[in-house]
């Protein structure tokens, strides 16, 4: 997430345009680390949402109201003793960091005119709300920093405020020299994308990664490598971006793969934004960004924080509530796997079985060759025509020889068939397993969740207590819409699955699926009609993000129509067979498709 430096001036550009001189209205905590501010100016009035949430901190302006809670946490309280009716009088970032700083002018109890100022920190993991006195000492926070929790600073009433250290060499973006960037950036011992980033104050690795992409030059060069005429080419787009954040030419936007956004900046990423206009030749930053990402510009970075943040949430809250089914189907998946290994293994050992069957045999052939008290018999395997030496017990006759050996073979067959059969079931419960992982990646609301849980307590994963009735999900597929308005649907579970090929589907419908890997049905509904070539495309670029290749460039996908697709008796949910289909490799990448809600 690149709620960087630069990200900051944009937030505090826009409060400058917005909120400055508007008085404040009401202060709440709806959260036991996020403020709402109602202020009002301009004629209108605002909202400001701030969070110092360890994973997701933010500050933006917005329409949202929030409820609170019936008592006022004490920090609200005392930010309500202060500043409620203050004036927010100068909004500033010091020095590019990650930090707003509020001044604000109020009426004390004497009625005499005082100044106070509210810093926001939006630091990751170390993000706080600070308000101080006019000589910087620390009347409270949001969250209070003894000694015991660090060594470094101490965030605690009565303490004097002071911005958090940080790398004294690094410089501000803004306002640094020709001759800083080529003796001191690209002199350090690492790549070209990492020396950018932990020299400048505000700068992310996306950025660098960004400013390495618009120079043409890859990040993960090291600068040692480099020529001049790169570092100069390197300095000139440093300069011409910095020039953006000075003249406050912004453009918000969020980084989206599929529906999920991933990342968002105040600069546009022209590394992503190619894929937009369906080029394929830019080179992202981490796994995260694949060529099923795209770029979505906004008009204000409080809106490109609110979508994304809002956004997040869904994502993040489902992943929290699916922990408990994860950890049940990765448990199951490993058991399983080691399973198979064994299994595996067992089956290979068993190979050995017709050498024993042709020692037996030959024995029968040749035993009365075989001397007193002899080790082996030298033999003819008349199968290969080719001389063969077989072990002997001496204390065994040649017929009882042969007996062990066809005794060995025969276990070794029943073995041998026992294993086929229990590899076959390991293999499929893997399958339906990796079926039910992929499902939960893609689950969005609880309701996904209960299909899912329920399939689970099926095939006795979960245990069900008698307490717990069966419940009726309200999931649906998802429902897309073709550009050529074709109705496309998307399994979101295995029952979803069986439910969209067999009993909503049609014979003529054509039916899509993700080749040789875990992955959703999609069903294009054809109106037993000719399809246009673009509708399969794009289905197959459904295909292809709801399966576990959706973070590959290209995914290979299987393509027929429904009356062809059949499923195996007491075959597990979602799992089919089929013989004669089509293919085609696509990108999995649907951001161009239309969702139905």
């Amino acid at each position: 997430m690149a709620l960087d430096g630069l990200v900051i001036s944009n937030i505090v550009h826009e409060l400058n345009q917005t909120v400055l001189n508007a008085k404040i209205s009401k202060i709440a905590q709806p959260e036991r680390d996020e403020l709402l501010f109602t202020l009002k100016g301009n004629s209108r009035q605002y909202r400001l949402s701030v969070s110092a949430s360890a994973s997701l901190p933010f500050l933006y302006l917005t329409e949202q109201n929030k409820p609170s809670p019936m008592t006022a946490p004490n920090f609200c309280m005392v930010l309500r003793k202060h500043i409620a009716n203050g004036r927010i009088t100068r909004i500033t970032q010091p020095h590019m960091e990650r930090i707003i700083r509020f001044e604000i002018e109020h009426l004390n109890e004497m009625g005499d005119l005082c100044t106070k100022t509210l810093t926001v920190e939006l630091m990751g993991k170390h993000s706080n709300i600070i308000f101080c006195n006019s000589d910087g000492m620390i009347i409270d926070s949001i969250k209070r920093i003894s000694s015991m929790t660090s060594s470094l600073r101490e965030v605690l009433p009565g303490k004097s405020y002071c911005i958090p250290a940080t790398q004294e060499d690094k410089k501000n973006p803004l306002d640094f020299t020709e001759e800083f960037f080529f003796n001191a950036v690209m002199t350090r011992p690492m790549s070209a994308m990492k020396a950018i980033y932990t020299s400048f104050t505000g700068i992310s690795p996306v950025i660098a990664s960004e400013i390495c992409y618009r120079a043409s030059i890859d990040g993960d060069r090291p600068t040692e490598a480099l020529s001049r005429e790169e570092k100069r080419h390197l300095y000139n787009h440093m300069i011409w971006l910095t020039d953006d954040v000075k003249n406050h030419c912004y453009t918000p936007n969020i980084i989206y793969r599929g529906k999920e956004p991933v990342d968002f900046s105040c600069l546009l990423l022209t590394q992503f934004s190619d894929y937009a206009d369906g080029k394929e030749d830019s080179n992202p930053l981490d796994s995260r960004f694949s060529t099923a990402c795209h770029v979505e510009k906004y008009d204000s970075i409080s809106g490109v924080l609110e979508q994304y943040y809002a956004s997040k949430n869904v994502y993040t809250r489902i992943r929290q509530k699916s922990v408990d089914l994860r950890k049940v189907v990765t448990t199951a998946l490993e058991r399983s796997r080691k399973k198979y290994q064994l299994q595996q293994k067992q089956l290979a050992d068993t190979q050995k079985r017709e050498k024993y069957k042709i020692y037996g045999e030959l024995l029968h052939t040749y035993g009365y060759q075989v001397k007193e008290g002899a080790d082996k018999l030298e033999a003819l395997n008349y199968y290969t025509n080719e001389m063969i030496s077989i072990p002997l017990d001496k204390d065994l006759s040649p017929t009882e020889n042969a007996q062990k050996y066809f005794d060995r073979y025969g276990k070794l067959k029943r073995t041998y068939e026992a294993l086929t059969t229990l590899t076959k079931e390991t293999k499929a419960e893997i399958d339906h397993l990796e079926s039910i992982e992929a499902s939960l990646s893609i689950a969005l609301t609880e309701d996904d969740l209960v299909q899912i849980k329920e399939e689970l307590t099926e095939y006795g994963y979960i245990r069900r207590k008698r307490t717990d009735k069966k419940t009726k999900s309200k999931s649906r597929p998802f429902h897309y819409l073709s550009s050529d308005g074709y109705h496309i649907y998307v399994g979101k579970n295995n029952y979803q699955n069986d439910e969209l090929t067999f009993k909503f589907a049609t014979g003529n419908d054509w039916w899509f699926h993700a080749k040789g890997m875990p992955g959703s049905h999609v069903i294009v509904k054809s109106n037993n009609e000719e399809l246009p070539d673009r509708v399969f495309e794009e289905a197959g670029r459904l295909a292809g993000y709801y399966s576990n290749g959706r973070d590959s460039e290209k995914v290979e996908i299987d393509y027929l129509q429904k009356k062809n697709v059949k499923k195996p008796n007491k075959a597990a949910p979602g799992f089919v067979i089929y013989y004669t289909n089509y293919s085609l490799t696509i990108s999995p990448d649907i951001s161009e498709l239309t969702l139905i809600e």
